[in-house]
């Protein structure tokens, strides 16, 4: 398994976009559920996903047992979000390690933050990737990181040692119903999952990716305020 994906990788990673529309995922997926804000960050997020993302969406949350949904906290995001959310990311991360060099915080940073980069989309501007996780019935999250902090760096990857049996069988439940709907794992980030974008063809050993940068026909209208919350979480 592939952990980090060096930017330098992904440049190779040749892009053949194949002109797919940006789609509402959740229309007509009963099993999928909204997550009602971003864990970290507030701002407008968009119900946007490729059509072939917004298909395998809907797959996958159908393969789930009765009683449970998939929570999607984002899919596609706003070039102008990315951007501020990868230097909201840089700034706390300087804050937090003060004595570390700059090269050590560009590499932490971009361990869990796509930074914006002509030649390499990052994943959610493509429409390609998605956060999710599992939730109930009423859309209350469900144990997938014990006996970690959900914020704790350790409990990011999708393999961690230390896991409690309970949130070990809820990780490979959900990589079996989206690996089963033919997503690729980060494996940084075991909510963070894609298909078509360079990402996901590196992953994969695919020749080619199949989705690029795109924007959503009136973005130049959305409200794109952004904002860090003061306290973290769903």
């Amino acid at each position: 398994m592939k952990l980090e994906e060096p930017i330098s990788a992904l440049r190779r990673v040749p892009i053949l976009d194949n002109g797919e529309p940006l789609v509402q995922f959740l229309e007509n997926a009963p099993a999928l559920y909204w997550v009602p804000q971003h864990p970290v960050f507030a701002y407008e997020r968009f119900r946007l996903a490729r059509q072939g993302v917004a298909e395998r969406l809907a797959a996958a949350a159908a393969a789930l047992p009765s009683g449970l949904r998939l929570g999607v906290v984002e899919a596609y995001r706003a070039p102008a979000i990315q951007q501020a959310m990868y230097e909201a990311t840089l700034r706390r991360t300087r804050e937090a390690h003060p004595d570390w060099r700059q090269s050590h915080i560009t590499r932490a940073v971009n361990r869990f933050s796509a930074r914006p980069d002509p030649r390499v989309p990052p994943p959610h501007t493509t429409g390609g990737a998605v956060d999710v996780h599992l939730v109930t019935a009423a859309g209350e999250p469900i144990d997938t990181v014990s006996p970690y902090d959900p914020f704790d760096p350790r409990a990011a990857r999708t393999a961690v040692a230390g896991l409690s049996p309970t949130a070990q069988q809820n990780r490979r439940l959900l990589c079996r119903v989206m690996e089963g709907a033919g997503f690729t794992n980060y494996a940084m980030e075991w909510w963070h999952w894609s298909y078509g974008d360079p990402g996901w063809a590196y992953r994969g050993g695919h020749p080619r990716a199949v989705y690029g940068a795109i924007e959503p026909d009136g973005l130049a209208d959305a409200d794109l305020e952004f904002r860090v919350h003061e306290t973290p979480g769903f």
